[in-house]
């Protein structure tokens, strides 16, 4: 069995958001877990930027094509990453992290467009979109309230261009169908609204409010072991 993690849209070195969660999820259990390295944010080891949503979601496949068995924790974006990946049978259950479960034909930039207050992102002209009329203490604010400053300052620098594609591309699967899953609705997150994440929630097998914001592997990684644990066999 290992854990699986896969990243929201916008941001690198995926081991390192997740980094709090995994090393208390190996104190307190001895699993091990991986972060997928996501094309669209040029985490691939060649330059596949611009692949977008496809490339993420065979990523995430070739990591699944190598274990026997995984929980599978997608963050925000990642869902949509889950959802195109399709079903695979080394996923015993799927763990969603103010995240989404897309139905056929969504794109992550339709989704994002139903808030009220949507993140804001501007069109780079090359193929990439950018996070837009953010500074580091803004961007602190909003993703990551709950952190200590040095956090927030360490994630600022991990904030890159993606390929629009991750945004533009409508799903072709719904790798979430028929798979026993769990929603953690982040009920204090700035980033995406809980009334967004809660209609998401409904699709899944079961869901749990925690009062953190958007990053809780970051801010309350024990909160987040706790759901994984109880799936561990």
């Amino acid at each position: 069995m290992q854990v699986v993690f896969v990243h929201g849209a916008l941001v690198r070195d995926g081991q390192w958001w997740w980094e709090p969660t995994a090393w208390l999820l190996r104190q307190r259990t001895g699993v091990e877990s991986r972060s997928v390295a996501l094309p669209s944010c040029g985490e691939a080891t060649r330059d596949e930027t611009h692949s977008g949503l496809a490339a993420d979601a065979t990523a995430l496949r070739n990591v699944l094509d190598d274990v026997d068995s995984a929980i599978v924790v997608g963050h925000s974006y990642g869902g949509t990453v889950i959802a195109e990946a399709g079903s695979h049978t080394a996923v015993t259950h799927l763990l969603y992290v103010s995240s989404y479960l897309p139905d056929v034909g969504s794109s992550q930039g339709s989704i994002m467009s139903t808030e009220t207050d949507p993140v804001a992102v501007a069109d780079n002209g090359d193929g990439t979109i950018s996070v837009s009329g953010y500074d580091a203490a803004s961007f602190g604010d909003r993703f990551l309230h709950d952190a200590d400053e040095t956090i927030r300052r360490r994630a600022w620098e991990r904030v890159i261009p993606q390929a629009i594609g991750a945004f533009t591309t409508p799903t072709t699967a719904a790798g979430w169908r028929g798979v026993d899953s769990t929603y953690i609705v982040c009920a204090d997150d700035r980033s995406t609204s809980p009334a967004l994440q809660r209609l998401h929630a409904q699709r899944a097998t079961r869901s749990v409010e925690l009062p953190t914001g958007h990053h809780p592997f970051i801010s309350r990684p024990d909160l987040v072991v706790e759901q994984i644990e109880a799936f561990l066999r």
